[in-house]
Order: structure tokens, then C-alpha cells, then sequence
């Protein structure tokens, strides 16, 4: 079995994942973000090796989380680059 997740991409995440947003069947045993991470790189390296990396944050809904939050009842995930500005 599995759930629905929409996963959104942005800034160079973008590039990497093709599109700004998927909507995948995440399996069950899919449970914090670092799993998904995990489970993305799996059928994807590229993208796989760029969500890796430390400075990437994850929102599940309006909130940023951390790697090792409980996913399992978000049905939006986003995937943000390290931001910069001034």
C-alpha cells in the first residue's frame, strides 16, 4: 500500500527534480523525511544527492521540520534550496 504525497521542488531543486512538483505514491514504510529522502534517491540519484544535502529544508505544510520528523500524515512536502540575499 501507500499514500499520496505531493512533493514540490524549488529553486535548483527544481532543475534537479525536472518539475516543480510530483505527486507520488510514497510506500508505508516511508516514515520522517529522511526516509523520503531516502526512498527519492532511490529511483532518482541526482535529485537524490542534491535533497541530501544539509543545507536543503523541508516544510510539511507552512512549517519547516527536520529530518527526522513523522511525515506520515502530510499529504504536501517541500523541498527548499539554501537561500541567499541581502
Amino acid at each position: 500500500m501507500g499514500r499520496t504525497v505531493r512533493l514540490q521542488f524549488y529553486g535548483r531543486l527544481r532543475d534537479a527534480a525536472g518539475a516543480p512538483m510530483r505527486e507520488s505514491i510514497v510506500p508505508d514504510v516511508v516514515r520522517t523525511a529522511e526516509d523520503l529522502i531516502a526512498w527519492i534517491a532511490r529511483d532518482d540519484a541526482m535529485l537524490g544527492e542534491a535533497l541530501v544535502m544539509p543545507s536543503v529544508k523541508i516544510a510539511a505544510g507552512d512549517a519547516i521540520i527536520p529530518r527526522d520528523a513523522d511525515i506520515r500524515q502530510a499529504a504536501e512536502i517541500a523541498f527548499l534550496p539554501p537561500f541567499s540575499g541581502g
